[in-house]
């Protein structure tokens, strides 16, 4: 009995898993397959990379999105950061409504976050480069706050405090004191904004000008005549950059957790 609910369970762990990373398999076998046909194996090539450096479009939408994303990231880590400050500092009511505030941006749908700004630029500035990096910050900060204030609330303060009672400035014991502890819950909420950010479609469809293409936008024109397997090729790279960074993040974390012991 013991070892059929230990099968079910490894059988249902390994179920989960399939479905999660199988279509991801799948993407990756067709970047090596010669035949544009999914369904046709036709050999196997590295074809669809080398096309893939060459096409310059694609290299500018790639190009785009990273500059756009890592921009965003840090732009909203920085300013989700200081909100996570200031709230610390306010009543615990007033906490409460921030935070209610805070989430509704990430539970309303992204077509009406999307139509929203995409009306206030129109109104006010031209659609392009700026107006999709405002957009996408706002996106991100809820998820900064989300990710930082537990943690914040984790603190100890008498810390703080000691190292101002020491002599210490404000800012030299937030630097020093504050924000080491800090920095785990930054990092994580970075890569969760710059996930989000890589992965918006619909904010980025709404607010990005004309001639503007990102990697989202550009698969979605390559949806309505016709994937290239040259996507393939760009999404099985970035999916393997992105797992190589979430591996070196955690072996930091993990050599630091070390070390702190």
């Amino acid at each position: 009995m013991v070892k059929a609910k230990a099968f079910l369970k490894r059988f249902y762990v390994g179920l989960v898993f399939f479905l999660l990373y199988s279509p991801i398999l799948v993407m990756i076998v067709c970047s090596f397959n010669s035949s544009k046909a999914r369904t046709v194996w036709g050999g196997f090539t590295f074809d669809w990379y080398l096309q893939l450096f060459r096409d310059g479009a694609v290299l500018e939408a790639v190009r785009t999105s990273l500059l756009l994303t890592a921009s965003a990231a840090l732009i909203a880590t920085a300013l989700g950061t200081l909100a996570c400050l200031g709230m610390a500092a306010m009543g615990k009511q007033s906490q409460g409504v921030l935070i209610s505030i805070t989430n509704i941006p990430m539970l309303n749908a992204d077509i009406v976050t999307g139509i929203a700004v995409m009306l206030l630029f129109v109104r006010f500035m031209n659609l392009g480069y700026t107006s999709m990096l405002i957009a996408h910050v706002t996106l991100c900060i809820p998820y900064i706050i989300l990710n930082v204030m537990p943690k914040l609330r984790q603190t100890n303060t008498s810390i703080y405090e000691a190292a101002l009672d020491l002599g210490a400035t404000p800012v030299y014991a937030f630097i020093k004191v504050v924000l080491p502890d800090l920095m785990p819950a930054i990092f994580s909420g970075f890569l969760l904004a710059f996930t989000i950010s890589l992965d918006d479609f619909i904010i980025t469809y709404f607010t990005k000008g004309a001639g503007i293409n990102t990697i989202s936008t550009m698969l979605y024109q390559e949806v309505r005549r016709g994937i290239n397997p040259e996507m393939y090729a760009m999404s099985t790279l970035l999916f393997l950059a992105i797992l190589l960074i979430l591996f070196a993040a955690n072996r930091i974390s993990e050599t630091q957790e070390e070390k702190g012991a």
